[in-house]
């Protein structure tokens, strides 16, 4: 069954016809830049058979969007995509029977028109004839007419405003009356407020807000708010014990923290030859270019909030908890902000907008985070250890495979702990400390333990999934969860194992798999390029591949690099199965988009703290990959129209690690183990 489908069951859930014959459609899930508005369009456009400028995607609101928890996982088109398709199977066939009883006889759908001899009727001149509150059949939602836009590289809606500068973000959005707020953020987490600042001269109209350790200002202009900020923060007294732990220790903290063992897969070790090995990740940022904003307003009526959030329905039921209110009175609606893979703080904003605007009930206050608040107090994707034990026979075949992976959980996101999650609350008088992360259940992909079953022929394989019970750094999820980790962990041991036995590591990687689709991505990527061939001086070519989540897209990426003064990236090809392809430029945008943010993970990317304290609060201590060292990429997409639909927005991720890791040991000649590859991580493995 479709979870979407399980909690809005019902056609007028998605779908209305008005009266002008606009098709509006509903989703539960939120456009972050990833182009789901236009691809789920087309799902409705080509169920109904109309064209595509007949068809509106309402933004997720709580007041009428469908409940479909998280924007996350790769699972749009697979769940909202999935439920639309055949929500408008439905509604067409609903308006059809319509028309034939109009009509007197049986009639045809074409160009959005019923047509009857001479006689036709539009679905405008059928809407106050039908009655879309029933049932979703389950059974219906086929290709309908010669105007499927399934396949179709449709231009998305989006972009001109967008790039033509017109107002399209939060940010850029304004309400009468509106005042802007700024945040006061404690020295270090955990850190509480002896005593605000009194009797100071705050300029303009601006106001202090305190809530337990909270603080903000609310001014009439934003200038005089950041202005505020800043002197409050130089007034403020704090008081608490930061924790010792700085990013250099990580790892070692990792292995010997409490943890909550959860096991994947039971199996025993096989003989033959052992080989062993320690993969280690730091914590990463978000880092999106564009700092988190919301806008909420409180009033007697209730508490509505505008966010770039990932889950409208998560975050009102988090806000409600943490005000001691029924969600009822919570209104949250999307709107589209920086683009993000993962809890970002989007929903932190968003209660920060809502403490402030408590103070001046009926204003909409409009906050903004700073580029230091966005890169020291957002959530940060998980580091992890990965240990992995692999044993071979004489000729290299596999008979065995351990894997052991050490770190927080891959989840804080809102409504998913035991206590709100949201960063404010832990400060609010009366407020908790937010719990540690926890993982998705195994039947959702899990976090730390995302993609760490290989999916190569292994008679027996173990996997143990250590979840920290302390968590040093705020974690949750960034895109791809563990699998970014485990798969650069897994294709870099494969490729050992196989250079250890003189094989080729394509041909070693085919030799171990069964699955036709699998097999296909690696020869397609291979072949695109020219695996074998020949390469120039201190350069290195390397492959890597997973199935996301072990039930996702398939993707595969050769990856050729220059080793010389630093790690140049020359191209990247890609070959990705995610079935049937909706909009194949969408998917190309997701895969080589994914794809790029790992370079950057994965060569550059490290947050540094100590005691307590995050040292990587801008782009100098926190260097991402820049434009001029984004690689060519060149993707090859295998349409299979006849298998349902997977995402693509993750798949990339892990694969294009891996094959980073595997052309620099094809360069070096040594294999670096520790993320990123850097300058420091590259010298310790020449000098080991």
């Amino acid at each position: 069954m479709n979870p979407s489908l399980d909690a809005a069951p019902f056609v007028s859930e998605w779908i209305c016809i008005d009266s002008d014959g606009t098709i509006f459609a509903r989703t539960g899930k939120s456009e972050i830049g990833q182009g789901i508005s236009t691809a789920l369009a087309q799902i409705v456009a080509s169920g109904l058979g109309v064209p595509l400028d007949q068809v509106r995607m309402a933004a997720p609101s709580t007041t009428l969007s469908p409940d479909e928890g998280f924007t996350a996982g790769s699972l749009s088109i697979q769940q909202s995509g999935s439920a639309l398709h055949l929500a408008a199977g439905t509604a067409r066939r609903v308006c059809m029977e319509a028309a034939e009883r109009r009509l007197g006889g049986s009639v045809q759908l074409l160009e959005g028109r019923f047509t009857r001899g001479d006689a036709s009727v539009t679905y405008a001149e059928l809407a106050g004839d039908v009655d879309l509150n029933v049932p979703v059949d389950l059974t219906d939602g086929g290709q309908v007419d010669k105007r499927d836009l399934i396949g179709d590289s449709v231009p998305r809606g989006d972009l001109p405003g967008k790039v033509l500068g017109a107002p399209s973000y939060i940010q850029d959005m304004r309400l009468p009356g509106m005042r802007f707020g700024r945040m006061v953020r404690p020295p270090f987490r955990g850190a509480r407020l002896v005593r605000p600042p009194v009797a100071i001269d705050l300029p303009g109209d601006s106001t202090l807000v305190v809530d337990g350790s909270v603080v903000g200002v609310v001014a009439s202009r934003e200038i005089h708010a950041i202005a505020a900020a800043e002197t409050v923060r130089e007034l403020c007294e704090w008081t608490g014990q930061p924790p010792e732990l700085d990013d250099a220790s990580v790892p070692a903290f990792l292995t010997s923290a409490p943890t909550e063992d959860t096991s994947l897969s039971d199996g025993e070790r096989g003989g033959g030859m052992a080989f062993r090995a320690r993969y280690t990740r730091p914590f990463l940022e978000h880092a999106s270019i564009g700092t988190s904003c919301a806008i909420a307003s409180v009033s007697a009526e209730g508490i509505e909030v505008w966010s770039h959030t990932q889950g409208v329905y998560p975050l009102r039921r988090d806000i409600a908890r943490a005000l001691g209110r029924d969600a009822s009175t919570v209104t949250v609606h999307h709107i589209e902000g920086a683009g993000c893979y993962g809890h970002n703080p989007a929903d932190d904003v968003a209660y920060d907008a809502v403490l402030l605007a408590r103070a001046v009930p009926g204003v909409p206050i409009h906050v903004t985070w700073t580029r230091t608040d966005e890169l020291s107090w957002g959530p940060m994707a998980p580091a992890m250890v990965v240990d992995l034990e692999a044993t071979a026979d004489a000729d290299g075949a596999l008979l065995s495979w351990a894997w052991d992976g050490y770190g927080n959980g891959h989840s804080s996101r809102p409504s998913t702990l035991p206590s709100p999650s949201l960063l404010a609350y832990a400060d609010q008088a009366g407020g908790e400390e937010i719990p540690p992360s926890n993982d998705p259940p195994l039947a959702a992909g899990q976090g730390t333990g995302r993609n760490a079953i290989p999916a190569y022929r292994i008679p027996s394989v173990r996997a143990t999934s250590h979840r920290l019970r302390q968590m040093p750094i705020r974690a949750s999820a960034m895109r791809s969860l563990g699998a970014h980790m485990n798969v650069f962990a897994i294709e870099s041991h494969i490729d050992d194992i196989a250079r250890h036995h003189g094989m080729d590591p394509v041909e070693y990687r085919l030799r171990h798999l069964d699955d036709p689709r699998s097999r296909a991505v690696i020869e397609r990527a291979a072949e695109m390029a020219s695996w074998g061939g020949p390469l120039a001086d201190n350069r290195g070519r390397g492959i890597g591949f997973a199935r996301y989540k072990n039930s996702g897209a398939w993707c595969a990426v050769v990856a050729e690099i220059e080793a010389v003064n630093a790690i140049d990236v020359c191209h990247l090809w890609i070959a990705v199965d995610c079935g049937r392809i909706v909009n194949p430029d969408g998917v190309l945008n997701q895969i080589e988009g994914g794809a790029i943010q790992s370079v950057s993970w994965t060569l550059y990317e490290r947050l540094r703290f100590a005691e307590g304290t995050i040292l990587s609060s801008d782009w100098e201590s926190y260097p991402i990959l820049r434009f001029t060292q984004a690689p060519p990429v060149s993707t090859s997409l295998i349409d299979r129209p006849e298998q349902p639909w997977l995402g693509s927005g993750e798949a990339a991720s892990g694969p294009t690690a891996a094959a980073l890791g595997n052309a620099l040991r094809d360069a070096l000649g040594v294999r670096v183990q520790d993320l990123p590859l850097s300058p420091d991580h590259i010298l310790a493995a020449l000098e080991g």
